[in-house]
C-alpha cells in the first residue's frame, strides 16, 4: 500500500476541489464537500494548519472514491 500522503485540512479541501467536487455546508470545524456526479459526501476538519492524522486522510480518501496515488497529485 502506498505511503498517505500528509496533508493539513486546508490543502485537503484544494485538492478535492481539483477533483471536482464542491463544498455544501459547513458545521463548525468541519466541512462537508460533495461530488455533483455521484452525489458522493466527504468530510474534512479544518483546524487551521495543523495535518491531519493518517486515519482520518485515510477515511477522506477513500469517502472521495479517489486511490493514494490520484489523491496525491491531486496536492501538488
Amino acid at each position: 500500500m502506498p505511503k498517505l500522503p500528509v496533508a493539513s485540512g486546508k490543502e485537503t479541501i484544494q485538492a478535492l476541489r481539483r477533483a471536482g467536487l464542491l463544498q455544501d455546508h459547513q458545521e463548525g470545524s468541519h466541512i462537508t464537500m460533495i461530488d455533483p456526479s455521484t452525489r458522493r459526501r466527504v468530510t474534512v476538519t479544518v483546524h487551521g494548519n495543523k495535518d491531519l492524522k493518517p486515519g482520518v486522510m485515510r477515511a477522506i480518501i477513500r469517502q472521495a472514491g479517489l486511490s493514494v496515488e490520484e489523491f496525491r497529485a491531486l496536492l501538488k
